[in-house]
Parts: structure tokens; sequence; C-alpha cells
């Protein structure tokens, strides 16, 4: 939400000279230019990662003492045929976490909530086009391994995500 904000204002800084002189500037080749320009900046700046929130809230929840649970722990080195089964697996797996710091109230319950809203919001979008392989795992055949794994593997594949 805040990077939609950002280029929204960058849009606007951008397009407003030509608000005025819009006419005037598509006669000649450089108003074109400068036109077409403040069509494709916006995009590039909202381009950047989505999962940027997420991750920053994975580091703030790396170091939780409060958080003992073992959790199925997708490879996140498997191939990209199975990268959105292996993103469903780590944000359900983020919905034992959260139902764990809701028990034990942890310290860092707001954070583990807003990566499992973020993911499940994202999920949700993506179910219509969910193409999911028959050779991707489920996510009860993976290793259950500690928190802190757990968030290693997280972050390495939302970090492939960004790529």
């Amino acid at each position: 939400q805040k990077t939609h904000m950002k280029s929204i204002c960058l849009q606007y800084q951008l397009c407003l000279p030509l608000n005025s002189h819009f006419f005037c500037l598509s006669k000649n080749e450089m108003g074109l230019i400068i036109f077409f320009l403040c069509a494709y900046v916006p995009k590039t700046v909202a381009g950047h990662c989505k999962w940027a929130e997420v991750l920053k809230d994975l580091e703030q929840i790396r170091t939780a003492k409060d958080i003992d649970v073992s959790l199925y722990t997708a490879n996140a080195d498997a191939g990209v045929k199975c990268q959105e089964p292996i993103m469903r697996c780590f944000f359900l797996e983020m919905k034992v976490v959260v139902q764990e710091c809701h028990i034990k109230n942890c310290s860092r319950t707001q954070d583990v909530l807003n990566i499992w809203k973020s993911g499940n919001a994202s999920l949700q979008n993506n179910k219509l086009n969910s193409t999911s392989s028959a050779k991707c795992k489920e996510c009860e055949e993976y290793e259950e391994k500690n928190f802190t794994e757990f968030i290693h593997s997280f972050v390495k594949v939302l970090q492939k995500e960004c790529k």
C-alpha cells in the first residue's frame, strides 16, 4: 500500500507539467518522450518486491525466543513449478504460528499476524490462476523443522520470488 501511494505521487509529480501543456507537447518529439516516461516510471517504482513488508516482519520475528513450534518446512531450493504450493505451505504454517502466539501471548504476535494476513490476501487473489503440479509435495510431506530453520527457509523462498 505504501509503494502504491509513492507510485501515485511520483506519477502526479511527473505528469503535472504535462497536464497544462499536453497538446502543445504532443506536437513535438520531445513532448511525446516525456509523456511516455511519465507512463513508464511509476510502473518500475511499483514493480519492487511485493513481499518486502513480509520479509521485514520475518526479520522482526526471526529472533523471537517465545515462539517454539515445529513446522512443516518446504525446501527453498525446489523447482519453479512448485513455487506457488511452497508459498502456500509457508503461509499455512504461519497460521499455526498465529494460533501458537495467541495461546502463549507472544511478544511478536502482531508481526506474525501481519505476515499471515499478507500471504493469505495474496494467495486468495491467485487462487483462480493456481496450477499446482501433481509432482509437487503437499505441505505435510515436508520435514518438520524448528522455528528458526522454518523462518530461514521462508526468507530464502521469498527472496527468490523477489528476483
